[in-house]
């Protein structure tokens, strides 16, 4: 996909304040049982077409309004994934200035962990 000047513009300000992990540090943190919870920010549509298996949705348009209902300890991990990992990192930015002080953009997002054979599920 090709993204406007703009939005790459708010994406690159967003990853210089926002920690990005891996595929493999994202499943690493999950298989070692944490409370890490793996959060899928992308529309409706496409978490219908397909998701990780153990991932919560929240849309990035409901995000800022939905975020502390669903995890109201600022200090939850949260890894935040979308389409390819722009996205998510507007969304931790977001979360960020909300005062959640652990939260992390998978990079690659779910085209990466399609390609690393996560389990995905309808």
């Amino acid at each position: 996909m090709e993204h406007s000047s703009g939005f790459l513009k708010l994406v690159g300000d967003a990853k210089k304040h926002v920690s990005e992990i891996s595929v493999a540090e994202a499943r690493a943190k999950l298989a070692a049982r944490s409370r890490a919870v793996l959060l899928d920010v992308r529309e409706d549509s496409e978490w219908a077409a397909g998701h990780a298996a153990e991932a919560v949705h929240l849309g990035k348009g409901i995000l800022e309004r939905d975020l502390e209902k669903l995890y109201p300890d600022a200090n939850t991990e949260i890894i935040m994934y979308c389409g390819g990992g722009f996205r998510s990192a507007l969304s931790c930015d977001a979360a960020q200035k909300m005062g959640y002080k652990n939260v992390h953009s998978l990079i690659g997002g779910y085209k990466g962990m399609v390609a690393a054979g996560w389990p995905m599920t309808k």
